[in-house]
């Protein structure tokens, strides 16, 4: 198995602005309690996540109601490392991929893997999110921190992939992970009220 989760901790950027990752304890051993109780605090989207449209609109489906079928099942990773830009049907026929499959991962090695978030990364076109969801996709996954640019407003992607009936997961770890059809197990934690999910996230050989 592979695990494609970043590990949260004090040193996982977060999204600018965002509430950052931090732990702490409420009792210890040391201090004299019979067991050791952390807490922490964290934004749901730090780390490997799954958005849910709540993030993306109002009274939406929340991180509680994420379909599980979504993120269980085949998946093909797709190798976009030396690709800029935007992302079309021809880019990822180019990169292998000749059909849409249920769950589609995409690295660009644009992540905050080694520490640090990214300046910018590749995104698909609204379009072609339309096109992939239409096609059956179930679940998209990239290793960047957004299925969206940096700097949109918009964000036309999550849109056109909710919109479709697809799901979303982002900051994967997929450093060391060839291209190639894959299992996933990617469970969101069931919790009320959020708009995004921590998630552990693994591959196996298909």
């Amino acid at each position: 198995m592979i695990d494609i989760s970043i590990t949260l901790s004090a040193s996982t950027p977060e999204w600018p602005g965002d509430t950052p990752f931090s732990c702490g304890w409420s009792a210890t051993i040391a201090d004299g309690a019979s067991v050791n109780i952390s807490a922490f605090t964290t934004s749901p989207h730090v780390g490997t996540h799954a958005d849910a449209p709540l993030h993306v609109r109002d009274d939406a489906a929340g991180a509680d109601r994420l379909p599980l079928e979504a993120f269980f099942g085949p998946v093909m990773v797709v190798n976009l490392v030396r690709h800029a830009g935007v992302i079309e049907r021809e880019t990822l026929r180019a990169a292998g991929l000749e059909r849409t499959p249920p769950r589609l991962l995409l690295r660009t090695d644009r992540s905050i893997a080694q520490g640090e978030f990214p300046g910018d990364w590749p995104t698909l076109s609204p379009t072609c999110a339309a096109e992939l969801a239409a096609d059956g996709l179930l679940l998209l996954g990239v290793d960047c921190p957004s299925v969206d640019t940096r700097h949109s407003k918009e964000l036309a992607v999550h849109h056109a992939l909710f919109d479709g009936g697809a799901f979303i997961l982002e900051n994967l770890d997929l450093t060391s992970v060839p291209a190639g059809a894959y299992d996933l197990a990617a469970p969101p934690l069931k919790i009320a009220g959020l708009d995004a999910a921590p998630v552990r996230a693994i591959l196996r050989h298909a």
